[in-house]
């Protein structure tokens, strides 16, 4: 297992949508494994395989109060989202420094192959859902900042570049 660099935000693939997994092999789950290395070295609660340069519709998350509960997901979809939403400040890797406040469904029912390799579909609420939601958004090609306004993302974006020259 490693710890894998992140893609910097201007980079196309995060901007790109990730390939379909055909099926779950020893190399996915070692990606799986380094996406999990990962996540806890950032420390977050979720990460997309774009955002490490791998354009697989791979994502893991783990919001629980100790590490160690990740979910493995290969081609996650959201079969259903509440309607009540949920507020929660987001932030990515790819563009350090910086958050914003989203709206997302509270609740989302996703079908997405295990670590098994076999078709689940699973219920996330709060913070689990707020991050599948986010790592979709990843492997469909959009960031946290596509939510934003055209000026509220440019001003962001301005602030990380910044931060990154300090």
């Amino acid at each position: 297992m490693a710890v894998r660099p992140f893609l910097p935000f201007e980079d196309r693939r995060l901007h790109t949508p990730a390939e379909p997994v055909a099926a779950v092999t020893e190399t996915v789950r070692m990606i799986w494994d380094d996406m999990i290395e990962t996540m806890d070295a950032m420390p977050g609660v979720g990460l997309a395989a774009p955002q490490i340069g791998i354009m697989l519709r791979l994502a893991v998350v783990d919001a629980s109060d100790k590490r160690g509960q990740a979910v493995r997901m290969a081609n996650p979809e959201v079969l259903h989202a509440s309607v009540q939403m949920r507020a929660h400040d987001e932030a990515s890797p790819n563009l350090p420094g910086v958050f914003a406040r989203i709206e997302r469904p509270r609740a989302v029912t996703v079908r997405f192959l295990n670590a098994d390799g076999a078709i689940e579909d699973r219920d996330f609420v709060g913070l689990w859902a707020t991050s599948v939601q986010h790592q979709i958004d990843h492997l469909n090609g959009r960031t946290y900042l596509d939510h934003l306004s055209p000026l509220r993302r440019k001003m962001l974006i301005q602030k990380s570049k910044k931060l990154a020259r300090v």
